[in-house]
């Protein structure tokens, strides 16, 4: 596969990670008149989970169905386990698991029996009774697809996002409806996909927590760009979302300051005191504080600046 051009502009992990599962180059999408999408480019590597993470509009799904071949691209580059995904054939497509935001087909079919019909389509499939095991669906085997609860639904779409063995599994918004037990095993079980296995994730949310605690890296798409990329240390610690120091004068009055180097400013109060500080307290920025500036950034149309920071990751 001949490399895509148009250099990156975010971090990539290491040299050993290999070529890319995914890349895009310069990827744009308009309805119309509209933009949805202004050039996005992304380089995800094999074993890694990846989150797409940002608010309703921002062109999440539309980049994720253009990843899976579902959309046709207005223009830019884009190479999914060595294919165009406009042109994946049907062995191609037997490489990808999807687990879709909402879907609601095959209602009256029993549970094991729907995933048992799926696992025949795939050369090595995993075993039914396994997976419902892992899914934690043993118990409702045997129960109607459309009787099932909100979350069990959504473990059934995992497994029949799995069953077939991916090498490259997108995950749209899975842990809808998932109580936090749930949740927490359906986190236990991806993590165990890419350590264990092998498996790309590609996973869109809107939940900061489970970005963090799942993504290897994370990208920020706000208003069909991608403001930031990075792991979520990287992230947290961008200028754009600086840190806040805080500390109480001799006269017992309460001060706050936000700063780019913190640690320049601790050593300045402790030179003017010429001592300890009283209340000294330096809050580091969080994934969530450098999210929100993103998407405030968008809300005000402070385009430029944001799309410097994308160069700065």
């Amino acid at each position: 596969m001949t490399a895509l051009k148009h250099t990156p502009v975010h971090p990539a992990p290491p040299a050993t990670a290999g070529r890319p599962v995914i890349q895009a180059r310069d990827v744009s999408m308009s309805y119309g008149d509209v933009d949805v999408l202004h050039g996005i480019d992304l380089d995800i590597y094999r074993g890694e989970v990846f989150a797409l993470l940002g608010p309703n509009g921002a062109g999440k799904t539309t980049t994720v169905e253009i990843l899976e071949g579902f959309r046709k691209r207005s223009a830019g580059e884009v190479r999914v386990l060595g294919a165009d995904p406009e042109r994946g054939d049907d062995a191609w497509r037997g490489r990808i698991g999807l687990v879709l935001q909402s879907w609601r087909d095959h209602r009256r079919w029993r549970v094991a029996e729907l995933l048992t019909h799926f696992a025949a389509y795939y050369p090595a499939p995993r075993d039914p009774a396994g997976l419902l095991e892992l899914v934690g669906l043993t118990g409702q085997a045997g129960r109607q697809v459309d009787r099932l609860s909100g979350g069990q639904r959504r473990r059934l779409d995992v497994a029949l996002g799995i069953v077939g063995r991916p090498e490259l599994l997108f995950l749209d918004e899975p842990t809808t409806g998932f109580d936090p037990e749930a949740r927490h095993e359906f986190h236990l079980l991806v993590e165990r996909l890419a350590r264990d296995e092998g498996v790309t994730v590609l996973l869109t949310t809107h939940d900061l927590v489970e970005a963090e605690r799942l993504a290897d890296r994370i990208a920020m798409l706000v208003g069909g760009r991608i403001r930031a990329c990075g792991t979520p240390v990287e992230l947290a610690r961008r200028a754009a979302a600086q840190a806040e120091v805080r500390w109480t004068d001799e006269d017992g009055t309460s001060h706050r300051e936000r700063t780019e180097d913190p640690s320049r400013l601790v050593w300045e109060l402790h030179q003017d005191a010429d001592g300890p500080i009283a209340g000294l307290e330096v809050r580091r920025p969080t994934l969530e504080d450098t999210y929100l500036h993103m998407v405030h950034r968008e809300d005000e149309g402070t385009d430029g600046a944001a799309d410097g920071e994308a160069q700065a990751v």
